[in-house]
């Protein structure tokens, strides 16, 4: 039997297996396709060994502090994407391609040098210790009461497994239409699996591969977008690599799912007449890459398939970030993210939730159910969650004496953090108070196995907390008068996060230290 199944093998479930494995838990990792990666597939050009990205391409290291953290961990480079020059138009193809100024357009996006390929082979290097299953699709889960059986769909019949949890790293559509459950899920969980939409599964991506590119030289961007009723590509940009030394134009496609099947066969043709329109006819001969993720059942669902294209991904019902089943299955995937959801960022963002989840209910299992510990870490969590309220109080109090003292520089960013301050360290009274037994408690890399389930109730807290804090500068006509605290833009939240994450470092390294002194002491506390 394992302790953890994973059922997808891409950013997120290879993440969760890296973690997992590496606390030394059995991991399975069962992937439907013959490969790992998910929504994330690279090609090379035969032509020239440009790194070609058809599936995610782009990430935004200034706002997506997971991956970037990820890319450096692994050791891989990125650069920025090419966005200087101008912007072409295509409306009336009469008219010919049209000028747009030169605005970025992809916001600060960098790609990754060698193609996001890259990224999955350095992740699937570490998972020495995860058993992998490709070509294997989960088809039913079984409560078995202490442990699930699943039900493996391969090409040599079905095949069935044990494990003690389940992630389900999968699209929650593909979840809801290709999972049987027994018992059955709750209608509100079916419901909320069945309104995720997967994040750009219905889309086609395309990239033309060349030896000699000129766009650059001519003053353009290679960015371009269209918008007539013949559109084939709806947008474009510049595919090349870092030093622009492999030209390559991408685009995704404006045709439906329905159309790109009815006019395969000469899809190739279409896509190189519409990038000789707009960039002119040396362009029109290239090596052409292309996936229609709508024909990849491992991503899309019929569902999917008859969605209207959306212009942001939309974010998934609360209740798919909770563990099920009374903790052994949990909803993953990047659409259940609470941040960035679609994204990489939001699969990193949901495995580190599921990493926890996974983590805490095994310490729960083999320190928490002394009675002692049991009964603290119930009434520390109790007490962490009733502060929520009266931090919020004092933040306000704070937020007013400052203003009243004539205070005017990050008012926001300073009364936030001496208020997390003031509740760490009435936590760690309230910790020094409650009689842990700690006799039996492991203690790994100098930390004892008790942290996890005191760290957690405040991922709650603070996250509910800074809610709170924004909800109510927003709605003070004191701060009015100073915009950037009513409204705190971006860069000013992530100085105020990296606060509060250097003072929950402390707290966590006092409480740890806490509880050690706590073990050393005879016969505990």
């Amino acid at each position: 039997m394992y302790d953890v199944a994973i059922a997808g093998g891409g950013l997120c479930g290879l993440a969760i297996a890296e973690a997992l494995a590496g606390q030394g838990l059995s991991v399975v990792l069962v992937e439907a396709r013959e490969r790992l990666g998910g929504r994330i597939l690279t090609h090379t050009s035969a032509q020239t060994g440009l790194a070609v990205d058809l599936g995610a391409g782009w990430f935004w290291p200034h706002a997506q502090p997971l991956f970037r953290g990820l890319m450096e961990r692994l050791g891989l480079r990125a650069f920025p994407q090419y966005d200087n020059g101008i912007v072409l138009t295509l409306g009336n193809p009469d008219l010919g391609p049209q000028q747009a100024g030169s605005d970025s357009v992809h916001g600060g996006a960098y790609r990754v040098a060698e193609g996001l390929g890259a990224l999955i082979a350095a992740l699937a290097d570490r998972l020495a210790g995860t058993h992998l299953r490709l070509g294997q699709r989960l088809a039913a889960v079984r409560d078995a009461g202490d442990h699930l059986r699943l039900r493996l769909q391969t090409a040599a019949g079905d095949d069935e497994i044990e494990a003690r949890q389940l992630v389900l790293a999968i699209p929650p559509r593909l979840v809801a239409t290709g999972v049987a459950f027994s018992p059955p899920l709750a209608p509100a969980i079916v419901s909320g699996l069945e309104q995720t939409p997967t994040w750009m599964a219905a889309s086609a991506k395309a990239v033309l591969c060349y030896e000699v590119g000129g766009w650059r030289d001519s003053g353009l961007s290679g960015s371009a977008f269209v918008s007539n009723e013949r559109a084939v590509l709806a947008e474009l940009f510049d595919a090349c690599d870092e030093t622009g030394e492999h030209p390559a134009l991408g685009g995704f496609l404006a045709l439906s799912p329905d159309l790109r099947t009815d006019f395969a066969d000469g899809l190739p043709m279409l896509i190189a007449n519409q990038v000789a329109q707009v960039f002119g006819p040396e362009y029109e001969l290239g090596e052409l890459h292309y996936l229609d993720w709508a024909t990849e059942p491992p991503t899309c669902s019929n569902h999917d398939r008859g969605d209207p294209a959306r212009p942001q991904p939309a974010e998934a019902d609360p209740a798919l970030r909770e563990p099920h089943w009374d903790g052994k299955l949990h909803f993953g995937s990047s659409e259940t993210a609470s941040r960035e959801p679609g994204y990489m960022e939001g699969a990193l963002d949901t495995a580190q939730r599921i990493i926890n989840a996974v983590t805490l209910a095994a310490v729960r299992s083999a320190v928490a159910v002394v009675p002692a510990n049991q009964a603290g870490t119930a009434q520390f969590a109790e007490w962490v969650a009733a502060q929520r309220e009266p931090a919020l109080a004092v933040y306000e109090r704070r937020i007013t004496h400052r203003l009243s003292t004539h205070q005017r520089g990050q008012l926001t960013q300073l009364a936030l953090l001496e208020t997390v301050e003031a509740v760490f360290a009435a936590a760690l009274a309230q910790l020094g108070a409650i009689p842990f037994d700690t006799r039996d408690v492991p203690v790994e890399n100098g930390r004892s196995a008790l942290m996890p389930l005191i760290q957690e109730p405040f991922r709650a807290f603070l996250g509910g907390l800074i809610e709170d804090v924004m909800r109510s500068n927003a709605g003070s006509c004191a701060l009015s008068n100073f915009p950037g605290e009513h409204k705190p833009s971006h860069e000013y939240e992530q100085v105020i996060l990296r606060d509060i994450a250097a003072a929950w470092t402390e707290f966590s390294k006092a409480a740890n230290a806490l509880l050690l002194a706590a073990a050393n002491s005879e016969g505990g506390c």
